[in-house]
């Protein structure tokens, strides 16, 4: 067992025992939006094995979330005249294979994609979701516009934490045995050069759909997580700008890097979402509504902010701190000896 194994194994025990620490130190309010950070890591360990590791562009997970939530939300309630009403948390796995197979299907068109080509199409499918949910030709699925309501009751923070980081931390053991194995290998050699890849034996349409299978599984898991606190599931639950939001935290956090998701997911929940009522509330102390004499500073702080991580740290906010770490070990291992000078012989 390499040295690095070891580190990586005793960093992943240190991280588990502080998820399964930390409702213990903080409000509920705060541990569902923890719970709410471990969905979209979810998502954003799916969009990364295809965008980061198998080289394909997508701005459309969005949707397959869209399939996983409508999934769940059909298969625990009695909509439709169909007496489902199945556990919330059994159909999340349901919701990941339909969202899975749903990916795998859409995978085939998109073989003779690519680049912003392939991000195109995928953005179609996240644009096309909203409209068919709404659409009264599928209404007796989706409920239309009014939506599908949800039996239960929303559920605390707490439960939704442990809940979503329990799903979260077995995917991201399944990921890294993906991208480290040879599945994994056979994704970077297709990211890398696909000619090269096919010279080696590789099957391109295969493990491009693959991939795309994978990412939708992972985002219908993510789906239909986001679901279940929920009352109900309308066509707006999972928006356009949801694609896009995914694919930001991934770049946030680093192509390729899937620890580096936490921290895109993180950006996502507390910058993304948050960011506006937290700068409120600092303005508001001095005195400056930004909603009446600015209503744009926000948004605009927030690209400055973007920016800013893109422009500092090209391989995500992941590959800046290994860097950080690469330089303060090589400084710390390869610290020059200084040599004490031996006496001359008259000093003899």
């Amino acid at each position: 067992m390499s040295v690095g194994f070891a580190v990586r194994a005793g960093a992943f025990v240190l991280a588990v025992g502080a998820i399964a620490l930390l409702p213990r130190f903080i409000s509920d309010f705060r541990a569902l939006q923890l719970g709410t950070v471990a969905i979209f890591f979810i998502a954003l360990l799916g969009l990364n094995i295809l965008t980061g590791h198998a080289g394909q562009i997508s701005l459309g997970h969005g949707a397959f979330m869209g399939i996983g939530g409508y999934t769940t939300a059909v298969l625990t309630s009695d909509f439709g005249g169909l007496s489902w009403e199945m556990n919330d948390l059994a159909t999340v796995p349901i919701a990941g294979l339909v969202a899975g197979v749903v990916g795998f299907l859409f995978g085939f068109p998109a073989l003779r994609l690519a680049g912003v080509y392939l991000a195109l199409a995928t953005f179609a499918l996240a644009v096309a979701l909203p409209s068919l949910a709404r659409s009264q030709k599928l209404a007796g699925i989706t409920g239309g516009s009014e939506g599908i309501i949800l039996p239960r009751l929303p559920p605390t923070g707490d439960w939704l934490y442990y809940v979503c980081w329990s799903f979260a931390l077995p995917m991201f053991v399944l990921a890294w045995l993906i991208v480290r194995g040879r599945l994994g290998r056979a994704f970077r050699a297709v990211r890398e050069s696909e000619i090269a890849a096919v010279s080696s034996g590789i099957s391109l349409p295969l493990y491009k759909t693959v991939a795309f299978g994978i990412s939708a599984f992972y985002a219908g898991v993510a789906g239909a997580l986001l679901a279940i606190p929920t009352t109900a599931i309308f066509p707006d639950t999972y928006p356009v700008a949801l694609s896009i939001i995914l694919l930001t935290g991934v770049v946030v956090g680093g192509l390729g890097s899937l620890a580096g998701m936490a921290i895109g997911a993180l950006f996502i929940q507390f910058i993304q979402t948050d960011g506006p009522q937290w700068l409120q509330a600092v303005l508001d102390r001095v005195g400056v509504d930004i909603n009446e004499t600015a209503p744009g500073v926000p948004s605009v702080l927030y690209g400055l902010l973007l920016l800013a991580v893109l422009l500092t740290a090209r391989s995500g906010v992941a590959g800046l701190l290994a860097r950080g770490v690469s330089v303060l070990t090589n400084r710390i291992y390869h610290r020059p000896i200084k040599r004490q000078a031996t006496p001359s012989r008259r000093e003899a």
